[in-house]
């Protein structure tokens, strides 16, 4: 199985691209962005990596084995998560808006808004795109949502209160990632400042 890449969610200075054993949690690859740029949300598209900057406005790409640097793109806006949903790519800026775009040229080629019982459901944070739906983290809750992109209805409320227990939780942020395993068909949920990355799967109550 191919490891994970993960992406830091720090203050300017630290942000930095890792490659993790979700086993061990060794660190077996990493860079360092520029000091300038807070790093946010992280998606594969093919053989490359495209990483969201917070509030820089450019995207970077890099080579998925190599990390190295390729492509840079522009937007407008804040950058919080992204992910790739096999056509293309879904953009959230903590606003109540999916925003979608090219996976080449990453121009923009639509969006949609996001409700929960019929009220906008703002903060969207981290994405990851699994079986035609969208999950987001709610930034500042321990919930995440399910989301069918084509309507923005929220479809499922998971809650993930409760992971972190005791002395873990001392220094710990946000609930803040989310990345899904479809050969083993799990998930990976950790947060800001988090020691722990946990594997689950989400079942009905």
């Amino acid at each position: 199985m191919e490891q994970p890449v993960v992406r830091e969610h720090r203050e300017p200075r630290e942000s930095t691209l890792r490659r993790l054993d979700p086993q061990t949690g060794r660190v077996e690859q990493r860079i360092d962005l520029p000091d300038e740029y807070f790093g946010e949300g992280l998606a594969l598209v093919d053989r490359r990596l495209i990483q969201l900057t917070y509030t820089a406005e450019r995207a970077f790409t890099y080579d998925r084995d190599s990390f190295e640097l390729g492509e840079t793109f522009q937007y407008q806006g804040e950058g919080w998560g992204l992910c790739h949903d096999g056509s293309r790519l879904v953009m959230s800026n903590g606003s109540d808006r999916l925003m979608f775009r090219d996976p080449v040229t990453f121009e923009p080629i639509g969006e949609r808004t996001v409700h929960l019982d019929g009220q906008p459901l703002r903060n969207l944070n981290e994405l990851e795109c699994v079986d035609g739906f969208v999950y987001a983290n709610v930034w500042q809750t321990d919930f995440l949502v399910r989301i069918d992109p084509e309507n923005g209805r929220v479809t499922d409320y998971i809650d993930a209160a409760g992971l972190l227990q005791g002395a873990d939780r001392v220094g710990a942020d946000v609930l803040n990632g989310i990345a899904y395993d479809p050969i083993a068909e799990t998930f990976y949920i950790t947060g800001k400042w988090w020691p722990t990355l946990f594997e689950v799967r989400f079942v009905e109550p």
